[in-house]
Order: C-alpha cells, then structure tokens, then sequence
C-alpha cells in the first residue's frame, strides 16, 4: 500500500489524553506500526495530535480519525497531521483532504456509498462496522470494486479474525478496542500491538 510504508495497519487511539499519548504511541512505532489515528471524540485530542506529530510525525503516519468537518481537516494539516480517517462520507471533508494532499480513509459500508466516495476521488475506502457485515460481505464487495480501490476492514477486528478479512480482500485494518482501551497500560499496547503484527505477518505471507 503506497501512504503506508510497510503495514497496512492503523492503530487507534480512541478515548487516549495527552500525557497518556506519546507513551503510547512511542511503542506502537517501535513495535512496528506506522499509522496512529487519534480519535476526535478523545479529551484534547488537538494536544494530544500536535504532540506526536512534533514527536514522531517522521517515524509514521500520524493523524485523526471521527474526523466530520472540514474545519477539523484543517486543524489536523495545522498540526501537522497527515493521515484523515473518517465515519462516513463528507464532500466537503474529502475535498478538503485531498486538497492538502493528506492520506485518507474513507468510511462506508455499503455499494452505494464506496462508489460516491470513489467518485469524489477516495482511493481507501474503510469499511465500518467490517466484522458487523462478516469477511463474505467484503469479498462480495471487493470483485465489483476497479482494482486501483484499497479496501481496510475496521469494527470488531483481532488478531484472530484478521486474516479472514484480509483473504476476502481488505489490505489491513484499522484496529480499535483490540488493541487499545482507553487507561490500559503501555505494556498492554506493547502485547497486543505484538500480537496483531504477528497476525498480520501470518496472513500476509499465506499462513
């Protein structure tokens, strides 16, 4: 995947603060991801993006996801973000990202909805809530899609499942509660960011 250097993996930080963030976010890289979203429904999310943008912005992808307004895409490219994740689809947000040439993933779930993102120039398209639907739902999905569309599973994906839905299509994931919960310790990060990448190095060489 050309916007992620080697793991089409992203981690996501939902509900994490600003003294908690860097701690976190120093590990995951370490361990060897290189995309981090930092929800905008977490507390001082703008501290917490500006921080690690200026900490490790040249070691990953860093940047936000919930993101819903454009205003919020222009904060993000303030800061320094690069990376835009979204719920859903938004003309005015996708527009605006693209226009300051940041990475974005798109959220939809249905056909009608990837193709209209398509349309409006997504390349990356998340599929959300992914497990809700099932790894079928995404190889349906995935053989009318032009082969250029990058497809990343996110809701409800683990280590254990992950494979199944990169079978069916998807390039990665985007991994939430999995991996982080808001509190859990550094350590904790650390394990499942392990354990993940381990499931993501299984499927990706045909385990």
């Amino acid at each position: 995947m050309p916007w992620i250097n080697n793991i089409p993996l992203i981690a996501i930080l939902r509900g994490i603060t600003p003294q908690q963030a860097p701690a976190h976010v120093e590990v995951l890289l370490k361990e060897g991801f290189n995309a981090i979203e930092i929800p905008l429904n977490s507390p001082s999310w703008q501290e917490s993006v500006t921080a690690c943008v200026k900490r490790f912005g040249t070691q990953g992808l860093i940047g936000g996801g919930t993101v819903l307004t454009e205003s919020d895409v222009e904060t993000l490219y303030v800061a320094g973000a690069r990376l835009i994740v979204t719920p859903n689809i938004n003309p005015t947000v996708i527009a605006h990202a693209l226009g300051h040439g940041m990475v974005l993933a798109c959220g939809c779930l249905t056909p009608t909805e990837i193709f209209k993102a398509i349309e409006l120039g997504v390349k990356t398209i998340k599929i959300f809530p992914a497990a809700a639907m099932g790894s079928s739902y995404i190889k349906a999905i995935k053989a009318v899609l032009p082969q250029d569309i990058s497809l990343m599973a996110v809701g409800g994906i683990t280590p254990e499942n992950l494979q199944e839905y990169m079978q069916a299509g998807c390039i990665g994931a985007g991994l939430g509660g999995d991996l982080y919960r808001a509190g859990q310790s550094v350590e904790v990060t650390a394990e499942r960011a392990r354990a993940f990448l381990a499931a993501y190095h299984h499927a990706h060489h045909g385990g």
